[in-house]
């Protein structure tokens, strides 16, 4: 970093509160690699582009969000923010959709177990929760650095066991991604009388969400 960079960001620093350049501070101690430099100086454009394009109470408002990164997508999310982003991107709208879709998809039915959680829950190691994931017997959602969430309402933790007739049902849903499978457990469903097949799974109907897991994604199925 040249000295003219360093007296700008001492500058700006002055400016701003404790609590902004110890976030900020924190992020350049993160930076390792030329990748993970080039995503942070991208982000940080995005940020103060972001940053101008927001009025004071969509800031305060979206600051107030339960997590940090909530406080991105609520932010994205203004009206103000989508003009900025649709110049870039006409599709914006729908991404941001997809992403909150999967944000509740994680939280939902309590949350997600890390794999160490899982093998710790059925009793095995975890080289053979993450076989499982691999075989297709259980559900796993890719977190980057973080491995694998595995949705918690898959497993029966008074048994220490999966689901009842989970194994059968994901073997019908082997053609989906681990998303598509877990939106289709947590969605109401026609085939099932507008109940989630998670719900009618719970119940011991195997065959009827199995049958409604075979269906699933082709035109007029839910």
């Amino acid at each position: 970093m040249t000295a003219t960079a360093i007296h700008q960001l001492t500058t700006a620093a002055h400016g701003a509160g404790p609590n902004v350049v110890a976030a900020i501070l924190s992020l350049l101690q993160q930076v390792d690699s030329p990748a993970e430099g080039a995503f942070v100086a991208r982000a940080l454009n995005a940020l103060a582009r972001l940053t101008e394009a927001l009025d004071e109470t969509t800031l305060g408002d979206a600051a107030g969000a339960r997590s940090d990164y909530e406080v991105l997508l609520d932010a994205l999310d203004a009206p103000a923010a989508l003009a900025v982003l649709r110049e870039d991107d006409p599709l914006v709208g729908a991404r941001l959709r997809g992403l909150r879709m999967r944000a509740r998809l994680l939280a939902a039915e309590g949350g997600t177990l890390s794999s160490t959680e899982v093998a710790d829950l059925l009793g095995i190691t975890r080289q053979a929760v993450d076989k499982r994931r691999k075989a297709g017997r259980l559900i796993g959602l890719a977190t980057g650095r973080r491995g694998y969430a595995y949705p918690a309402w898959q497993f029966d933790p008074e048994r220490g066991a999966l689901l009842p007739g989970l194994e059968e049902v994901l073997h019908a849903l082997r053609e989906h991604d681990p998303w598509m499978q877990v939106a289709f457990f947590l969605t109401p469903n026609v085939r099932l009388h507008g109940e989630t097949p998670l719900a009618v799974l719970r119940r011991g109907d195997v065959a009827a969400v199995r049958r409604a897991a075979e269906v699933y994604g082709e035109q007029g199925a839910a």
